[in-house]
């Protein structure tokens, strides 16, 4: 007995839930599921004979969907109401399923019975093909991030398993769902009410060559489906049992984390190391997603329900003003203006609508205007929070890019989101776009044609005492006399002013130069020349910059000086202490320098004079037409 309680729970679990039209067999096909899997009692199965002749609803056989239509409205309509979760296993998995309902007023109850689920089986009428409420649900589940759908087209016996209705029904469901991002779309012809490719081949269907809908719940792969990538602990509870133990509770969101990791505290920014890992067994080595632990952190630092405990190479986006998809889930519209109250990991903040984009037609997914959103409608927002939360993109970790949003006078939860990627700050607009101001009326060729010169930003990069500033302001003044607009935007500069809350990990660097490119994007849009001397490390930020500006209007040029030149020249004691330890992740001594490898132009500033540096990113700028 312990040996098979052992291996039973070693098995791996599968979430999975039906959906689809109404009447399309969803409860029936779990019934005959629990059924040929023999996971019924006896007197359970006496009962379900006795109410089926009750209901009448089979002609005197055991009507299988009665083991999940529970309440009593549902077995009067003939319908399913809520969400009915049922549990059964098999020698290879164990299975958690939810039978949800078809009709489109409950859709929001489908949609939470989809938010933690690994597969999704479609049921489709085969004598009626596919039906709006078929694209609802897939619409949904696709929304939801679910990565694997099983299409069970059922009650085939009624159609006298013929070939082409299967055949038929795949092609139009094909032309639907290639508009969404299904990665594992597979489809099985069947009958619930008789059990024909449900657990066992259907010898009626001789054509069809693939296995029963059991066998693929059994072996479709769903062990890289968790969010196993950054490290995302969103804190719950602080527990202080005694004077001497005060550790952090919560349930580990994505990714993994070992004793003795260094961690970054959000909002705070504060870095410690983790001390212990507390879980129910004892401390262990080594925690990862989804386990609920209890962490212990080497210095005495300040945390509250509510905050999260990353990594500090791979941070989470913060912001104040978030995109999102909403499943709207109340009968009172949401409209802009409205305020509620929202729920993201353990993090609750107050949140307006600022704008309803467009709401999208589930069944054909057109996006059309829309001034408020109804029960059950699907649109895209922007919601203002009066506090930053950190989160990701729903599509890269689902626990950290969902949220709920609740009502803030009744308490109830009124809709269902899914963070979007905002529109990437790295991301270019395009050449010649014009400024993203879109109240500007004046498009950027006029604006150059104004100056009499093109916009273009100017990337010195080197290890510090490279010569970057020296060279920049030198640069500056020959273009200024030559009447040029232009100016200058240096590294440490940007830190006393638009950057000073950031320090000098690798992560707080890219965000300066991010924040920087930004600002010397916008003075390419109105057609300045704009230098930017920053050590700039990291070969992937440097290119992320290039993106962002455009490729035809960012020069990059590297000052090459070796690490030697540049220690010798340093006059603020900056490379001793670094190599002393006191400062981290310094470019050349405690972190890498990567020299880039396809730079515009590369000046040996050690054997180069000032003048001659000068000199030669000159003859590159009128190369490019701007000198």
């Amino acid at each position: 007995m312990e040996r098979y309680l052992e291996r039973h729970q070693q098995k791996e679990l599968l979430r999975l839930l039906t959906c689809g039209s109404v009447d399309d067999g969803k409860s029936t096909l779990i019934g005959r599921l629990l059924h040929d899997t023999r996971q019924i009692y006896e007197d359970q199965l006496a009962a379900l004979q006795r109410d089926s002749v009750k209901q009448g609803t089979t002609g005197g056989g055991v009507d299988l969907a009665l083991l999940t239509d529970g309440l009593r409205a549902e077995r009067e309509q003939g319908i399913t109401i809520d969400v009915a979760y049922r549990y059964f296993s098999t020698e290879r998995r164990k299975f958690i399923i939810a039978d949800c309902p078809g009709h489109e007023q409950y859709t929001r109850n489908m949609a939470t019975g989809a938010s933690n689920c690994h597969l999704a089986i479609i049921l489709i009428d085969a004598r009626h093909g596919v039906m709006p409420q078929t694209r609802r649900h897939s619409f949904i589940c696709a929304l939801l991030g679910i990565k694997h759908l099983v299409v069970a087209i059922n009650k085939m016996d009624l159609v006298a398993f013929r070939q082409d209705v299967f055949d038929q029904i795949r092609r139009d469901y094909s032309d639907f769902i290639a508009r969404l991002e299904i990665p594992d779309l597979r489809f099985v012809p069947m009958s619930a009410l008789t059990g024909e490719n449900v657990v066992r081949p259907a010898p009626n269907m001789p054509w069809y060559p693939g296995p029963p809908l059991l066998t693929q719940l059994e072996t479709v792969a769903i062990a890289g489906d968790e969010d196993q990538g950054e490290l995302r602990f969103p804190v719950q509870l602080v527990s202080r049992p005694s004077h001497d133990f005060r550790g952090f509770a919560g349930t580990i969101a994505s990714g993994e984390l070992h004793r003795g990791d260094e961690v970054m505290l959000l909002p705070s920014r504060a870095r410690t190391r983790v001390e212990r890992i507390v879980s129910f067994d004892g401390d262990r080595e080594h925690a990862h997603a989804p386990m609920a632990v209890t962490l212990t952190l080497a210095d005495e630092v300040d945390v509250s329900r509510g905050d999260m405990i990353v990594h500090p190479h791979s941070l989470p986006q913060q912001s104040d003003e978030v995109d999102a998809t909403v499943v709207w889930m109340a009968e009172r519209p949401l409209v802009p203006g409205r305020s509620y109250l929202l729920k993201q990991t353990t993090r609750v903040v107050p949140a307006e609508l600022a704008a309803l984009h467009h709401k999208i037609d589930v069944n054909t997914l057109e996006q059309r205007p829309a001034d408020s959103l109804a029960m059950n409608e699907v649109g895209r927002v922007t919601l203002a929070l009066h506090r930053p939360i950190f989160h990701d993109p729903y599509t890269r970790n689902r626990s950290t890019g969902a949220f709920i949003l609740i009502d803030r006078s009744s308490n109830g939860t009124v809709g269902a989101g899914m963070l979007l990627a905002r529109e990437d700050a790295w991301s270019a607009p395009g050449v010649d776009e014009g400024p993203r101001d879109p109240g500007s009326q004046i498009p950027q060729a006029e604006r150059e044609a104004r100056l009499g010169q093109r916009g273009l930003t100017v990337l010195l990069t080197g290890l510090p005492g490279a010569g970057k500033s020296t060279l920049a302001y030198a640069l500056e003044r020959r273009l200024f006399d030559a009447g040029r607009a232009v100016t200058v935007l240096h590294g440490q500069a940007m830190r006393q002013s638009l950057s000073r809350d950031l320090g000098y990990s690798a992560d707080d660097r890219s965000e300066n130069l991010r924040r920087s490119a930004e600002v010397a994007r916008l003075f390419n849009q109105i057609g300045v020349v704009c230098i930017c001397a920053f050590v700039a490390p990291h070969a992937a930020v440097r290119e992320r910059v290039r993106q962002l500006i455009g490729a035809d209007r960012l020069l990059e040029v590297h000052l090459s000086a070796p690490l030697a030149v540049c220690r010798a020249r340093d006059q603020t004691g900056m490379y001793a202490r670094a190599e002393r330890g006191e400062l981290k992740a310094f470019p050349g001594v405690s972190a890498p320098y990567e020299p880039p490898i396809r730079a515009d132009l590369v000046l040996p500033s050690d054997l180069l004079g000032p003048d001659e540096c000068v000199e030669r990113v000159l003859a590159l700028l009128r190369e490019r037409g701007v000198a």
